[in-house]
């Protein structure tokens, strides 16, 4: 599996290099485009979920005590793990489905359309199935009672938000914002400093240092992870490319590379003065952290409810918004459910992904005729 995977992530790296050097100068805009702020904040929210915020506290020690990472410290491996040239991924998603497919059309292609969208279905109910898993590590002492009943809020908030495409755009600068704010309190909380910060941000040079060794699993751990940006990457890709305001090719790409890693930075390096100073995360900064993490998962479970029912023409227009909610509700929160008895990896999905992508590849040879002709409007 390891050996697909190196394969495909080169694939598409060089995908996305060809792709600049040919169409590099040329400006493409999504359906319904914004504007670049909110763009990235729907871009980022829909992303990433709950794993950013609580996940690298328990991974440095990890990394710490492995070999396989002596090449460089912790908070680079992590910042590896989240940034900079994953999101790559999402540059050639974006640009697949707002420039190419409009022409190619090949996910309206029935067995396409189907396996997308199973995706997607069954990455949205697992998303929500690691919350409800992770949920006891998040918040000390939850009884099962308050743990399924507070992801039952999590998926109904999540449906309610999908059902119109406002909602998504405030919720995802709404929480923005506030993980900015999350940031600046814990930064200040922890008495680092300007001194400490910069330090810190220091040692992220140790990820560009050795950005080689990113390119392929390094680790099973990091493998789950490149996985995990794969499963994610045609969903949001095609979620996000309907949003995107007038952008040179080019510059989309340094875009998504540099402006979604800043924050990760910055909030992991918050996090490794934490960890390498051994302060205890309790009390109004831990609750502050859940709240932040609980609306990451609405964020990302909302756009794929809306990418899926968009699909399907299963909206809240067309069936009616009692009927949306409780429909969406009802089958979400009984697939996360159903993941209690089931096998189910991520790894999974992202082999599925990976053959979506051959699939596409092979289908743009047969239809590269079509991608001569102007695009029709959706």
């Amino acid at each position: 599996m390891n050996l697909i995977l190196t394969v495909a992530i080169a694939a598409t790296l060089l995908t996305s290099v060809c792709i600049v050097a040919r169409w590099g100068n040329m400006t493409c805009k999504g359906t319904m485009p914004v504007s670049p702020f909110t763009f990235y904040a729907i871009l980022f929210t829909s992303g990433l979920d709950v794993g950013l915020i609580m996940f690298p506290l328990t991974e440095f020690p990890v990394y710490e005590l492995d070999a396989a990472y002596n090449f460089t410290n912790p908070l680079a491996v992590e910042f590896g793990f989240w940034g900079f040239l994953v999101w790559a991924f999402y540059f050639l998603t974006t640009f697949y489905f707002c420039v190419v497919e409009p022409r190619v059309k090949i996910f309206e292609l029935p067995a396409v359309r189907y396996v997308n969208n199973l995706v997607v279905i069954a990455t949205c109910a697992f998303t929500g199935y690691l919350f409800l898993s992770y949920l006891p590590t998040y918040i000390d002492g939850i009884n099962a009672f308050f743990q399924y009943g507070l992801v039952g809020i999590v998926v109904l908030f999540a449906v309610l938000s999908s059902s119109d495409v406002k909602y998504v755009k405030i919720l995802s600068v709404s929480s923005t914002w506030l993980f900015f704010l999350l940031i600046a309190g814990m930064w200040f909380m922890s008495s680092m400093g300007i001194s400490g910060f910069a330090e810190n941000l220091v040692e992220l040079g140790g990820y560009f240092r050795n950005i080689r060794r990113f390119v392929s699993p390094i680790t099973d751990t990091h493998a789950f992870y490149l996985f995990w940006w794969f499963a994610w990457s045609i969903m949001i890709g095609q979620f996000v490319s309907r949003f995107l305001g007038a952008q040179k090719v080019w510059h989309l790409l340094i875009a998504l590379l540099v402006i979604p890693s800043i924050p990760i930075a910055v909030w992991f390096s918050v996090l490794y003065y934490y960890h390498t100073n051994a302060i205890e995360i309790s009390g109004m900064i831990k609750l502050a952290m859940v709240i932040v993490g609980i609306i990451f998962v609405i964020n990302s479970l909302d756009s794929l409810i809306r990418l899926y029912t968009v699909n399907m023409k299963l909206t809240a227009d067309r069936v009616g918004r009692m009927y949306y909610v409780l429909g969406n509700w009802a089958a979400m929160f009984g697939l996360i459910l159903l993941y209690q008895f089931t096998p189910f990896k991520i790894e999974w999905v992202g082999l599925i992904v990976i053959g979506i992508y051959i699939a596409v590849y092979a289908l743009l040879v047969v239809r590269r005729k079509l991608l001569l002709t102007p695009a029709t409007p959706n």
